[in-house]
């Protein structure tokens, strides 16, 4: 047991108690998550796991298949969403507002096939013209969901280019960076938008950056204790820890902005 770790996320008055009731219970938390999310859990979970001897199981998949299930009556203990569907839950008494942490926060952007030329997205009208004169672009495949493609079809539309675009798009055909991968070695795109955490994996892919200007959208996903949760403190601790500073560095790493101080 890493006693570091619970000086660190847990209020001192408790330590002692907590440390005491986490050697003598160790939870197995059941965690659903954004697929978006999905790298920087792979990545914070082993840590979470040997600092508290938790065991984590972790769920991810898009909003929509997320959604469904638990309206459908799954009963995770912790839910990790973008924040719109969190507040869905908070609606449908699911979760409580107050228990409501924000984690992380992705932009939508534009990433190339490595070794060809940078599009200049540096204005709205150079993202237009770059999108013009791109051979084809992939995104996501509307059918599986979520509020990128959505968002980018607005964009084109407002920039006018919606017709022309639909000619040179190719569609991810699996949700989140198993999809980009596979587009990129199967078809002869070198163009991708998305939201960049989902390229940042890639080892064959290269950010450009996000969506320039007033195009943009950034979005953020924040965790919930759920008002079913069997493990409702761990499920808290293992929040807080999605909240430090080291768990920060790894979300940068992952192409996301941490959404806490």
């Amino acid at each position: 047991m890493n006693v570091l770790f619970f000086k660190r996320f847990l209020p001192r008055g408790v330590l002692v108690l907590s440390l005491t009731s986490a050697v003598a219970t160790a939870a197995e938390l059941k965690v659903f998550a954004a697929v978006a999310m999905q790298a920087i859990t792979a990545e914070l979970v082993p840590k979470f796991e040997g600092a508290t001897g938790h065991k984590l199981v972790v769920t991810t998949d898009a909003l929509p298949g997320l959604m469904k299930r638990i309206e459908a009556g799954e009963t995770p203990d912790v839910i990790l969403l973008p924040a719109p569907g969190i507040a869905a839950l908070v609606k449908q008494g699911r979760a409580a507002e107050g228990d409501v942490r924000p984690v992380a926060r992705s932009s939508v952007g534009v990433a190339i096939r490595k070794g060809t030329p940078k599009p200049d997205i540096s204005s709205p009208e150079s993202f237009k013209q770059s999108m013009l004169a791109a051979k084809s672009i992939f995104i996501s495949d509307p059918a599986q969901g979520g509020f990128v493609t959505p968002h980018l079809f607005k964009v084109f539309e407002r920039l006018g280019i919606a017709e022309e675009m639909k000619r040179k798009t190719v569609y991810t055909k699996a949700p989140g960076t198993a999809g980009i991968v596979q587009t990129i070695a199967s078809a002869e795109v070198d163009i991708g938008l998305n939201q960049l955490q989902e390229f940042a994996p890639v080892a064959t892919m290269e950010l450009v950056g996000p969506l320039p200007g007033d195009l943009g959208l950034a979005t953020t996903f924040s965790a919930v204790v759920s008002a079913s949760a069997k493990e409702a403190e761990a499920a808290r601790a293992w929040i807080n820890f999605m909240r430090t500073p080291e768990a920060a560095a790894v979300i940068r790493a992952k192409g996301m902005d941490p959404a806490f101080p």
